[in-house]
């Protein structure tokens, strides 16, 4: 028992001690054993965490844990998943003899996630996600590709740091090669990526195929080496870094490219749900389940959709008539599709603009919250070598340690699918009070065990973001009409995904009509429409996040402002449901009205 344990036990001793003997005794052994299943569930999960750990040396790294650095995933075979099943049922084991009824505060929240987390990674194993381990959306082939950058979390400060990066590319080709055999076991098993998305795979590895050295992405951190190296030290970093590129790394990047182009496209397949794959429809259920946190099925969310896609689009008729625009609303989608005005004319102009809006969030964030996260954020452009798949915004977490500020990333590839008009809405949403406050206030709690403190919930993280947006007027933002209808396009986009997604996977849409049900019913850019169809057809499931998220975090303020009254503090509330990190949505709303009943109690 540490140092801080004895002292709580002290106090509660010193508490009742005007009280009777038996009484003390019977109230200092109920928080004797209440601490002991405390402590006991912290050495648990702590002890799993440094486990996983060891077993993905790339989370490792970008949570700040930086032994592994030099070491990258493992190969993926039925070894490997077996260490992971293993990892799984040893520490489910192991909290199945824990006493939940004594566990307190934290505590009994990390229990309930601890436990619901192991069981879900027990049922996903039913399903052979191996065998399609990377797409255009995801994967660590672009993963590793941003940690060989420079840009990312790999560091690149010391010659050790170096010296680790070209153990960590060793590793990377012996895994690339793993991924090959996978994915051509998949061919065998029907288990394949459609042919839409398995082409663009192909430029992503082709990138890296260079002739010259100094033009690959992995030389960047060779120009930027620090002046504290000595001249032999760099000399000897660019013959490695040479010999690492044009033997180890352009050749195992070839070989992949010519397995896509030849094995791998040939035998994609035509279709786009995973309802077409084997044991598709239990596959893409257990997706709902894993994404959502809720019990929800396919047909039900496909109907929240619908209603919410006409509802969206009463709010822009609105805008169109306020704006004074004669037409219908299909004529006012294309108006501000094609309109110049509402396009910027380079990439540096992009940023300068959400640098501004940045600005002025910043100074009215305080109006609705009482914390807020010591972090900065920056704001980049995304680059080159993954811009064309990359999604428009996108956000990267801050380094623990303080050493690394947030990112929010956009995406200048295309400034026709960067409108003017989201500028507001979307800074909100990536970075502040969205994304940015909720994952840097998350790794700034004190005390929260690491399996909280780096994990997350795409429905928690991307409900609160999607929420946060609709904070926009109550912090005086969206005042000029285009921006409210900004706001309205965002929303529109999470509404539609509701419909797309359950549609592609469940009810046999194809990816033609998820374009032309986006065209239809809102004024993106069609490569912007077509980039997201085919990430819900790469990521079944997470696109239903966003607006269900936002529906469950709102239902809970209208429960608080109902049951409270004239004592809701909009504030208070924020801070609870940020201040214990992300939580799958049934587990915080039972924190939620456990705050309630204190309140009123």
């Amino acid at each position: 028992m540490n140092k801080k344990a004895i002292l709580a036990l002290a106090i509660s001793a010193a508490l009742v001690g005007c009280v009777d003997g038996n009484k003390v005794q019977e109230t200092s052994q109920t928080a004797i054993t209440s601490q002991s299943q405390n402590q006991q569930l912290e050495n648990i999960v702590e002890a799993y965490f440094d486990e996983a750990l060891a077993l993905s040396p790339i989370s490792a790294t970008f949570v700040g844990e930086y032994q592994y650095n030099d070491q990258y995933s493992l190969p993926i075979n039925a070894q490997n998943r077996a260490k992971q099943h293993a990892l799984t049922q040893k520490y489910l084991t192991r909290i199945a003899a824990l006493d939940a009824d004594q566990l307190t505060g934290q505590s009994l929240l990390t229990f309930e996630i601890f436990q619901r987390d192991l069981r879900l990674a027990q049922e996903q194993e039913r399903f052979p996600s191996y065998l399609i381990p990377i797409d255009q959306m995801n994967g660590e082939h672009n993963t590793f590709a941003g940690l060989g950058s420079g840009q990312s979390a790999q560091p690149f400060n010391t010659v050790e740091d170096y010296s680790n990066f070209i153990k960590r590319a060793e590793g990377f080709v012996v895994w690339l090669t793993s991924v090959e055999e996978s994915m051509r076991e998949g061919i065998k098993q029907g288990v394949v990526l459609p042919k839409v998305l398995a082409v663009k795979l192909l430029p992503q590895f082709q990138a890296h195929v260079v002739d010259d050295v100094t033009k690959s992405v992995f030389w960047m951190p060779v120009a930027a080496m620090p002046d504290t190296f000595s001249l032999a030290q760099k000399q000897q970093i660019e013959m490695q870094y040479s010999s690492l590129i044009s033997k180890t790394l352009v050749p195992a990047y070839q070989k992949m490219s010519v397995f896509l182009e030849n094995e791998y496209i040939p035998n994609s397949r035509s279709t786009v749900g995973y309802s077409d794959l084997p044991n598709g429809k239990a596959w893409y259920d257990a997706e709902i389940k894993s994404h959502t946190t809720l019990a929800l099925s396919a047909d039900e969310i496909h109907k929240i959709g619908l209603q919410e896609v006409e509802r969206i689009l009463g709010e822009m008729r609105k805008v169109k008539q306020q704006v004074g625009f004669e037409g219908d609303l299909v004529a006012f989608f294309n108006h501000l599709r094609e309109s110049d005005e509402f396009y910027f004319n380079s990439a540096e102009e992009v940023i300068a603009a959400y640098e501004a809006v940045k600005a002025k969030i910043d100074a009215r964030v305080p109006l609705l919250f009482e914390i807020a996260p010591k972090a900065d954020y920056e704001v980049k452009a995304v680059e080159a070598f993954r811009a064309e798949s990359a999604a428009g915004a996108s956000y990267q977490s801050p380094a623990p340690d303080g050493s690394r500020p947030g990112i929010f990333y956009i995406n200048t590839h295309n400034l026709k699918a960067q409108p003017k008009f989201i500028l507001e809405t979307l800074s909100i949403h990536e970075a502040a009070p969205g994304h940015h406050f909720q994952v840097a206030l998350q790794q700034e709690v004190e005390g929260l065990p690491r399996i909280r403190k780096f994990g997350g919930y795409t429905v928690f993280e991307e409900g609160w973001a999607l929420y946060a947006e609709s904070l926009g007027k109550e912090l005086g933002l969206f005042t000029d009409p285009y921006q409210w209808y900004g706001r309205l396009v965002d929303e529109q986009l999470r509404a539609m995904r509701l419909v797309l997604d359950t549609g592609l996977h469940a009810k046999g849409w194809t990816r033609e009509q998820g374009i032309e049900f986006m065209m239809a019913n809102s004024s993106m850019a069609q490569s912007d429409i077509i980039s997201e169809v085919e990430r819900y057809i790469a990521m079944p499931g997470q696109a239903l996040s966003y607006k269900l998220g936002q529906f469950k975090i709102r239902e809970l303020r209208d429960y608080c402002a109902k049951e409270l009254g004239e004592q809701f503090d909009v504030k208070k509330f924020h801070s609870q449901i940020l201040i214990d990190g992300a939580l799958p949505m049934p587990i915080l709303e039972q924190k939620i009205k456990r705050w309630v009943a204190q309140q009123q109690g």
